[in-house]
């Protein structure tokens, strides 16, 4: 075990250094709350590219994707992979189309409500804010963790800490210090997650030992024919696809990103890198199964999948390798923090431009600091009460993989209404928890329903998948059958700029 002083010194050196970096960078650059929420045309391909790896690799590449290996094998590492693949793909077509139909955008929900109406406004809303929010807490708490597991750092120090300093140059610089931390530590992360996965095989023998352990532990984790690992790795895909088009981090990235042509190779480009990353994250929970004393039985209360990397560190690795894993850890969770502030704040900062009597540039921008401020601190709070805030994800993917496709679709078809729209993504959700194997206790203790309720599916492909096709078909049905049609052009119309000029004064767009 790495010794607390060492690490907890780490711990906040990192925070300092990069609390630093942010406020400098963006002293004299945050002009207005434009500046401070879309930093708009201001971010090259190279610096895109970096923010859109580093904003999807949080800590939880070191808790879910490794679970997901060790319970499920080669077949569910592949399915995580593409899944994470194929949502940057989308991206890069949906993110010139956003650009170009609203050029003065900001988020996902002021488009929503543009496009679709109040009812279908709200329920993004809601859906929107539960995903990032719960993303946010179980980043923290997973940081907690980890530091706990390897260092024996209180987890009350590294949440406050974290969360604390990173709000720091989040609420003083925006999106702005948010890229440019974000490219200095996509610049880090990558060499220091192919250095564990190095140094994990040397420490363990070598590739034929790693095999030979795997395979002797629990031989069918290799097999990509395993028929649970196939339906959790696709269910796997479904899940992230549909919770990622709701994200309102990569509605922010599109804007910041110089034009339509940057956003659609950035967004190529991280497909790759973020494919990879999370390929080698989840081989961590293979390897795990056959070097350390993992337990995979999700009705043992012994029960340690989710922790697969952390057995696999202290089992195997020497204590100069823990430390880079440390530092790995501080700057996954921070890129994706700072990301998630930035993110929820500039989710409701949007729509109270519209809300609000005429507000001034400044009192926009005040309010979305104090909304930084008060998202980290109630996430820095669930954090510290949770016991582990990362197995409510599936339930916010599960909002985001029967939103998805009626919502995006919006942007293509102009017959879908805000009806069609809302009962589709409202179907596909009740298809998804009448399958649902997390929460049964409350889901069948509904009158009447509950008894009419099927088996749950413990590989979530029925209801991730279920929640997701039955949307997309019940969205392309009631748009085939609507006789309205809605000008796609209004968007452009209706969705204005901040501070009410129509040029941009962003500085030039910079690597």
């Amino acid at each position: 075990m790495v010794s607390t002083t060492l690490a907890l010194g780490l711990t906040v050196l990192t925070l300092v250094v990069f609390t630093a970096l942010g406020v400098w960078f963006t002293r004299g650059r945050v002009g207005s709350v434009e500046d401070l929420i879309t930093a708009r045309n201001s971010a090259g391909t190279h610096r895109t590219t970096a923010t859109l790896v580093a904003s999807v690799m949080g800590v939880w590449i070191l808790f879910s994707a490794p679970e997901a290996g060790a319970g499920f094998g080669i077949a569910a590492v592949v399915g995580y992979a593409v899944g994470e693949a194929v949502t940057m793909l989308a991206y890069a077509k949906l993110g010139p189309r956003i650009r170009t139909l609203m050029p003065d955008g900001h988020s996902i929900t002021e488009y929503a409500h543009a496009r679709y109406g109040d009812a279908m406004y709200g329920f993004v809303v809601v859906v929107s804010a539960l995903y990032m929010f719960l993303f946010l807490a179980a980043e923290l708490t997973g940081i907690a963790g980890a530091l706990s597991l390897v260092a024996g750092v209180p987890q009350w120090q590294t949440a406050v800490l974290v969360g604390g300093f990173v709000l720091l140059y989040t609420g003083y610089g925006g999106l702005r210090a948010s890229l440019f931390t974000d490219a200095i530590q996509a610049v880090l992360v990558v060499p220091l997650l192919f250095l564990a996965v190095l140094g994990a095989v040397v420490s363990l023998g070598g590739p034929g030992a790693v095999y030979e352990g795997v395979a002797a532990a629990n031989p069918t984790l290799l097999d990509p024919g395993f028929a649970a690992g196939l339906q959790f790795g696709l269910a796997l895909a479904f899940a992230i696809l549909g919770a990622e088009l709701i994200n309102q981090t990569w509605w922010q990235r599109i804007y910041a990103s110089r034009d339509g042509e940057t956003t659609a190779t950035s967004f190529r480009r991280a497909a790759v890198v973020n494919g990879l990353m999370v390929l080698l994250a989840a081989l961590f929970g293979v390897v795990a199964v056959g070097h350390a004393d993992v337990v995979t039985d999700v009705a043992s209360a012994n029960y340690n999948a989710d922790v697969a990397f952390f057995l696999l560190l202290e089992a195997a690795f020497p204590e100069w390798l823990v430390v880079a894993v440390v530092l790995l850890a501080l700057l996954l969770v921070m890129s994706s923090v700072d990301t998630l502030f930035n993110a929820l704040s500039s989710l409701v900062t949007a729509d109270l431009a519209r809300l609000l009597s005429d507000p001034s540039d400044r009192a926009l921008a005040a309010g979305a600091r104090a909304l930084t401020v008060l998202v980290g601190l109630a996430a820095i709070y669930v954090s510290l009460r949770a016991q582990s805030v990362l197995r409510l994800f599936f339930l916010a993917d599960l909002l985001g993989a029967a939103l998805a496709f009626p919502l995006v679709y919006g942007l293509y078809s102009e017959r879908l209404t805000g009806a069609g729209a809302l009962v589709s993504s409202l179907a596909g959700l009740a298809v998804g928890l009448a399958y649902f194997p997390d929460l049964r206790g409350y889901i069948t203790a509904l009158p009447v329903v509950g008894d009419a309720l099927p088996a749950a599916d413990p590989l979530y492909l029925t209801s991730f998948a279920g929640a997701f096709l039955l949307s997309t078909g019940l969205a392309l049905v009631s748009a085939r059958l609507s006789s309205t049609a809605f000008d796609l052009d209004r968007l452009s119309r209706e969705v204005s700029r901040l501070d009410d000029s129509a040029a941009d004064s962003s500085p030039a767009a910079s690597d």
